[in-house]
């Protein structure tokens, strides 16, 4: 048995467990042992597990909940640079992660343990659109963006995205209501999660997309279900903001 030491952050309410460990530590999370503490009922319950090693630059592993791994998660490296700081008790208001999709930047301004962070996303690259869908994008990992219907419950999104994600061979996908030229709203059923409280990504790929197809501005609010997170769009960029808050530590006694 062993002990792994936790902190647990949430930013709009996408809730990640981060192990911030001198490198090489990833290797001891398998896929296993993430399902068993990302679980809602039997473990600590989380979106998923970041691993941040403690090089330069930082690098983070981004692991599901299912336990497969993802290539970026926009909430997810905002989260990760607030515990770098405060696990290692700095005072840094920028750090550099690399992560699979590339070297992000993080800005921060933390208060105690609250705070906001931006993160410069990178290039948001478009697809080639599907049938039914306004846009397919990828932001370092796969978006399908779907104008979302009153009609629709929530079965029938999930029987939509399911069709959807088969398409592309696994993909997040956005449902997507346009509230005004500088305001939308999302739901998400993540890849390797299901439905999440919000999707930095997808919020960028949405923000995007709807420029795009003459819906949005450069510059949005885009209401996750855990709250709002604000992208702005520079050419085919995009810098996402938002809060981000620690819960708790964690003391996770693991097999």
């Amino acid at each position: 048995m062993t002990f792994r030491s936790l902190q647990k952050w949430h930013g709009a309410g996408n809730d990640f467990l981060i192990d911030v460990q001198q490198p090489g530590y990833a290797e001891w999370w398998t896929p296993s042992r993430v399902r068993a503490i990302c679980h809602r009922t039997t473990g600590v319950g989380a979106d998923g597990v970041l691993v941040a090693a403690l090089e330069s630059p930082v690098s983070m592993t981004l692991f599901n909940a299912d336990g497969s791994i993802a290539e970026m998660s926009g909430n997810g490296i905002r989260c990760l640079a607030a515990a770098v700081r405060r696990f290692t008790s700095a005072s840094f208001d920028h750090l550099d992660v690399a992560t699979l999709a590339g070297r992000r930047t993080v800005s921060l301004q933390m208060h105690g343990t609250s705070g906001y962070a931006s993160v410069a996303m990178g290039e948001v690259t478009m697809g080639e659109p599907l049938e039914g869908t306004l846009g397919v994008a990828n932001v370092g990992n796969p978006h399908v963006v779907v104008l979302d219907r009153v009609e629709w419950n929530r079965s029938a999104r999930e029987e939509v995205a399911e069709k959807l994600r088969a398409q592309v061979g696994g993909a997040n996908v956005e449902f997507l209501t346009v509230l005004g030229e500088d305001h939308l709203s999302i739901r998400v059923i993540e890849r390797g999660v299901g439905w999440t409280q919000a999707c930095g990504t997808g919020t960028c790929a949405v923000a995007m997309i709807a420029r795009e197809a003459g819906l949005s501005s450069s510059e949005v609010m885009v209401e996750n279900p855990g709250g709002p997170l604000r992208v702005v769009l520079s050419g085919s960029h995009a810098t996402l903001s938002g809060p981000v808050e620690f819960i708790a530590d964690v003391e996770w006694l693991a097999a």
